[in-house]
């Protein structure tokens, strides 16, 4: 079973993508059925979902649940992080005017 907030979501995409009733954290994503297609909806889900982006490649080096959702925690921006971010859009649109 998937553990953790991203693998939980990341298996209800898979499970949602390719018509399936469940997805496991070791299963494959090519294993299980996925394909081209169903690999660009499950990247624009993903993307959607956790706000980062998921190179294509990505899907080939780490094709498990278990292995993308670490790459995707991974590339997640931490929420304190979010409001340094803020503070330098607000500097430089300052400065811009």
């Amino acid at each position: 079973a998937p553990v953790g907030e991203v693998e939980e979501a990341m298996a209800t995409i898979w499970a949602e993508v390719l018509g399936l009733a469940q997805v496991g954290r070791k299963d494959s994503f090519f294993e299980l059925g996925g394909h081209s297609i169903a690999l660009l909806q499950v990247q624009r889900r993903a993307q959607a979902a956790f706000s980062v982006t998921v190179p294509l490649h990505a899907f080939f080096v780490s094709p498990t649940v278990a292995e993308l959702s670490a790459l995707v925690d991974a590339a997640r921006t931490p929420a304190h992080s979010t409001a340094d971010l803020d503070r330098m859009a607000a500097l430089l649109n300052a400065l811009e005017n």
